[in-house]
């Protein structure tokens, strides 16, 4: 195979990689859903994915990516934890170990916060 091929094909599987990451980002109200455990995991939190209306529960946030605007909110973890604001993001999976296990956990990775989220979109919030 060319130099020139290979390069071409690299472009292109690379463009096609970007674009698959930028598709799973999606919009969602993330909260505390108000159950407990006494073992973990614990599925305290959960998150409404808006564009599909599935609810993901036992996940964390990950809010180190988002623009420094929306991390100089005084009350994000407030914010966050009650499902006031949409965050859009890409829930994917990370490995923990949790009480000497390595578990696969889910994480929504937020990029940016979007709005404050209606009522209707915090049903799934114990706050609500």
């Amino acid at each position: 195979m060319s130099a020139l091929r290979f390069a071409s094909l690299a472009i292109i599987a690379s463009i096609c990689a970007a674009s698959s990451v930028a598709a799973a980002e999606s919009s969602y109200v993330y909260c505390d859903n108000g159950l407990r455990y006494f073992k973990a995991p614990c599925p305290s939190y959960s998150a409404l994915d808006l564009t599909t209306g599935a609810i993901t529960k036992g996940l964390s946030i990950d809010v180190s990516g988002l623009p420094q605007q929306d991390k100089a909110i005084t009350d994000l973890s407030e914010a966050l934890y009650a499902g006031k604001i949409v965050v859009r993001g890409v829930i994917g999976q990370r490995t923990q170990t949790i009480v000497g296990r390595n578990q696969n956990m889910p994480w929504l990775v937020a990029t940016r916060i979007l709005r404050a989220a209606k009522d209707s979109e915090r049903k799934h919030c114990s706050s609500h």
